[in-house]
């Protein structure tokens, strides 16, 4: 079943009398979507990290797999940091497979095999992506008297989630998130900071489409 969807969202969060607004896209394409759930079977959620200077942010990893568990509880999620200590070195960034087929020659190890095997995995689904600071404008003074001042600047954050198929050693969808916002730090003796919140609605609008993948057929 071929799928695609598109959706744009405008959030904006009010703190007293000012504002943080965030843009946000979800693109959604799923190529195969399971017919009854995925009954008892496990799915985990890991983090890029194709370098020792790269990898996906863990809260944000967190975030997603706290907003699936929330959303049905029937769905068997194994953390992320006891799946890698199960699986290593097989997941460490030198060694973890970048695609589906890659998964064949994990398998020709038997304590591999047997480990993934235990665990029922039907889906392994990567995060990748991060959430950046980006400009900025205005200025702030302070003294003994507090501080007083305007600034802002922008967030930025780009999230995909491929879903991988563990059985079939096949990709079955993929999900991407771009959110964008400006946040600000007013100040009259105190600064405020008003913080768009880019990365929690990049969180949502993923895990949503997630859930909504895992949850299919119940």
């Amino acid at each position: 079943m071929n799928f695609h969807s598109l959706r744009k969202i405008l959030l904006c969060v009010g703190i007293s009398l000012t504002s943080a607004c965030v843009t946000s896209t979800v693109n959604e394409m799923v190529f195969n979507e399971p017919i009854e759930g995925i009954g008892d079977s496990s799915v985990v959620i890991l983090g890029r990290r194709h370098a020792s200077d790269y990898e996906t942010e863990p809260d944000f990893v967190a975030c997603v797999s706290d907003h699936i568990a929330a959303g049905d509880k029937s769905i068997t999620l194994i953390d992320e940091l006891e799946f890698l200590n199960a699986l290593y070195p097989w997941f460490e960034p030198r060694t973890a497979p970048l695609r589906p087929v890659d998964i064949e020659r994990m398998l020709d190890r038997k304590v591999v095999a047997e480990k993934l095997k235990a665990l029922k995995l039907e889906y392994i689904i990567w995060l990748d992506g991060s959430t950046v600071r980006s400009g900025g404008s205005g200025s702030m003074a302070c003294s003994l008297g507090g501080c007083f001042g305007f600034g802002t600047w922008s967030h930025d954050a780009d999230y995909e989630a491929t879903i991988w198929d563990f059985t079939d050693q096949v990709t079955v969808g993929h999900v991407n998130a771009a959110t964008s916002g400006q946040s600000y730090m007013p100040a009259v003796i105190i600064p405020i900071p008003i913080i768009a919140p880019v990365q929690g609605t990049a969180c949502d609008g993923i895990g949503e489409q997630l859930l909504e993948f895992l949850s299919s057929g119940y």
